[in-house]
Parts: C-alpha cells; structure tokens; sequence
C-alpha cells in the first residue's frame, strides 16, 4: 500500500504505471510524526469511536436509507454514458493492438491500472454506480438482449438460461482474483497487446453471459468489475432510482441492503486481500525473503520467470485466505456473546460491515497513483497509441509531482484506513442493535468486531510504513 522511500524512486516508479514497483507506491520519508505514534492514535480513535457508539447510538440508524429525491436525470443521459464506455473501450483496444508496445506510452495501460481501476472505485462511492452505465459489455448485452426479445415476439420473453443461484458472486471473485493475478502476478501485464487481448476476451465472456442468463442477472452476480464497483457505490450517499432520478440517502446506509449470495462475503474478502498483498510485496519481509521462496519452486525444475510467478500466486492466495480468517475469527467471537445466530449467518450479516474497510485499503494503497498518475491522460489522450500524434494539442503535457508532499500522502493514507474502519464499526453495531434484544448484549457481540478493525487498521498502517525497509 504504499511507496517508494525516496522521491526519485518515486518518481520513476510513477512513470511506469503498470511495472512491478508501481502499484500506487508513495514515501514516507521525514515524516512530522513518528509511525508508532500514528499507530496508536488510529487505535486510540478506533476505541473511542466504539465508546461513543456504544453510549450514543441506542437504536438502529442505517437499515433503512431514507432517500430524498434531488432530481430527474435525463434518460438520454444514460445512453450517451454508455456510448462513451464505449469509445472509450474502443480506443482501449485499438491502442493496445495498434500502438507502441511501451507501457508509459500508451493510452490502454495507464486507462486500465490507473483510470478504470482506481479511478471508477472512487468515482462510485463519490457519485454512486457510474459504471452501470459506462460499461461496454452492458451497454452492448442491453441491445443484444433487446434485438433476441424482439425476434422471439412477446411469448419469448425473459433470458434463456436461469442462472445457478449456488453460482452466487463466484464467477466476479474468480475475475477479481484473475485481474489482481494480472496485475501483481503476470510478467507480462504491461504489454499493452496483451492487456487489449484480455480486454476483449472478457468482453466476449461477459456478452455471452448476458445474452445467455439476462443483463441484469449476469451484470449483478457475474461481472466482477461491475459487482465490485456496484459493491462500493452502495457507500456512496448518491444513488439513481428505477425511474433515473437522482436521490440522496443517509451516509453508509446503502450498503446494509447488500444482498448476500454465495461467495459475497469472500469477494469483499478478496478485494481487501488483493490489496494487501499488493502492499505486502512491495515491503521489505517480502522482498528480502523473495529470492529464498522462488528457489523452492525453482528446485522442482522450473525456470526463473515460472517461479517468480508461482512464488508471487502463493503469495497472493495466503493475502486472501489471512484476510478471510481475521473476519471469521471474529465473527466466532461474535458468536460466542449468544446461541441465537449461528457462525454461517453472522458470516453473512456482517459482511456488508467490510466494505468501507476493502475502499478504505483501495484509497489508501493507490491515492498517489491516481492523483499523480492520471495526469498522464492529458498527454496520452492526444497520442494514444504512442506515435508521436498531437491530436489535441496536448502531447507535451507533463505530470506534476509537486501537487502534494509525500507527508500529505501519508496523511491522507492514515485519514482513509481510519475513516474507513470507523465506518465499518457503526455498520457492525447498527446491525448488532437489530439482531441482538438489547443494546449492552449488542455492545458485548462487538467486543471481537472491535478487535477486527483494530487489526486490520494497525495491519494497514504497518502495510504503508514497511516498504522499502
């Protein structure tokens, strides 16, 4: 979750937005406050935030959103948004395939890792789910789906296939873990070509599912990148009804309707273990120990890139599993405060309680990345495909690294990953008020949720002060 030790590695680091040192990595170095100081503060304030939880908030306060309509959106406005996914998926392909195949040089790579994915997790807790209506898949699956409908006449109506309801969320945590596996993992994701190649191989996956089980069916269980980005807009106060008005709601109520299949709460899981791995291999534990856990596999007869590879997989599967035995650990501790629930419906109730914590690690790891590493899009949309274009004048734009001090960023990285847990606490004790009789036995449940965030926001804050060292 963080950064190169000194500027200039930074910098560099920042330049090549997909390389193996550039996952959002930003300094910590002179810092005003030392690192254990900040530790203790944010567990100070975790602490302090239950107390207050505990003392004040007597009554379930977020399991009902209480919308208040701001505005009609225009429907066009919808379609334009998803003739716009489009093109820009479009240029997306064209340029991986067309372009130079230099990765601070063309338009895909920087679009990818740093636009659609942070960019659009932020722009959905901000302004709720932009990508519903960006996506190209769902765009293109809507006109499909409406074309089958009209052939097969009014008899015909609904998808083809019903989808397996056992599938649940598992198809998405098999995308997410695939993306963050071509992120963290694959030699080659820098390769525009090969980036534009898997581009298109998940459009064609995901149109075939829409056409095959329904847009909405697939779109909402199916589609890692739109469940995972519809997952985070739950958070935002900002949300557009069936009817395409604009309505305001209470602050983290929109994730306590969540609904829970088969693999949601692995999937939220994932994305906070993806992320930490991506922290955890860019710190020094890993780094000084890489060389001794890619000769285990090298031993069995593989070659150095295979092992490297294989070395990083494990890597990336223990993140995830730790992550997933911190929330069961406690959510049995949950369960030990009363009989009533058993640990498979805890599991599930509090699930929704991690979603501030997977954007909270997400802002938190990759803030510099996106705050620097977007401005490259003012250059790279006037020559996409690296060739020396100037289509809008614009070519000799450069990034500014000066906008914020790599203390600013540490600030803003702590702020997050604190923001982040607190929010997670109201949602657990919100949610303990409505399943528990009475308020000292829901306070009593939260002792090990407490605990939880605890862990995860010192584990974070360790994340972000280990790089380099």
């Amino acid at each position: 979750m963080l950064a190169a030790s000194t500027g200039a590695a930074g910098t560099v680091a920042l330049a090549l937005p997909a390389s193996a040192d550039a996952h959002g990595i930003v300094g910590k170095a002179d810092l005003p406050i030392p690192v254990w100081l900040f530790s203790w503060t944010a567990a100070i304030v975790l602490v302090v935030s239950f107390v207050a939880l505990s003392t004040l908030w007597r009554a379930p306060q977020l399991q009902q959103e209480h919308r208040r309509r701001l505005l009609q959106l225009p429907r066009v406005l919808e379609w334009l948004a998803g003739l716009l996914g489009l093109l820009l998926f479009v240029v997306v392909l064209y340029s991986g395939f067309a372009g130079a195949q230099v990765a601070n040089a063309n338009f895909s790579v920087t679009f990818v890792y740093v636009i659609f994915w942070v960019g659009i997790p932020l722009a959905s807790v901000l302004f709720g789910d932009l990508f519903r209506a960006l996506s190209p898949w769902r765009t293109c699956g809507r006109v499909l789906e409406a074309l089958i409908l009209r052939a097969r006449g009014a008899a015909g109506g609904g998808p083809l296939l019903s989808y397996p309801e056992r599938l649940g969320n598992w198809p998405a945590v098999a995308g997410i873990v695939g993306f963050a596996w071509l992120e963290l993992v694959y030699v080659e994701r820098d390769n525009p070509s090969t980036l534009a190649a898997l581009s298109l191989g998940y459009f064609a996956v995901m149109l075939a599912g829409m056409v095959l089980f329904g847009v909405e069916e697939w779109g909402g269980a199916a589609d890692a990148f739109g469940v995972y980005f519809n997952l985070l807009s739950k958070l935002s106060p900002l949300v557009r009804s069936e009817d395409g008005a604009l309505q305001l709601r209470r602050p983290l109520s929109g994730v306590t309707t969540l609904r829970i299949r088969p693999g949601t709460v692995v999937l939220i899981c994932t994305l906070i273990g993806t992320t930490t791995f991506d922290g955890f291999s860019n710190g020094g534990i890993w780094r000084n120990n890489e060389s001794s856990v890619q000769s285990l596999f090298a031993d069995l007869g593989l070659s150095s890139i295979p092992a490297q590879e294989l070395a990083y997989s494990v890597g990336l599967v223990l993140c995830i599993l730790l992550i997933i035995a911190v929330y069961r650990l406690g959510v049995l501790g949950v369960g030990s405060v009363s009989e009533r629930y058993d640990t498979g419906e805890l599991w599930r109730s509090f699930a929704h309680t991690l979603v501030p914590i997977a954007f909270a690690y997400v802002l938190a790891h990759y803030f510099s990345l996106l705050l620097w590493q977007s401005q490259a899009m003012g250059y790279l949309i006037s020559d996409p495909l690296g060739d020396g274009s100037n289509l809008f004048g614009t070519a000799g734009y450069q990034i500014d690294y000066h906008v914020i001090s790599y203390a600013g960023i540490w600030y803003v990285q702590v702020a997050a990953l604190v923001a982040g847990h607190v929010g997670g606490l109201a949602l657990a004790h919100d949610r303990a008020l409505v399943l528990y009789r009475d308020a000292e036995e829901a306070v009593r449940s939260q002792y090990w949720m407490l605990a939880v965030m605890v862990a995860f926001t010192s584990f974070g804050l360790w994340l972000l002060s280990s790089v380099g060292t």
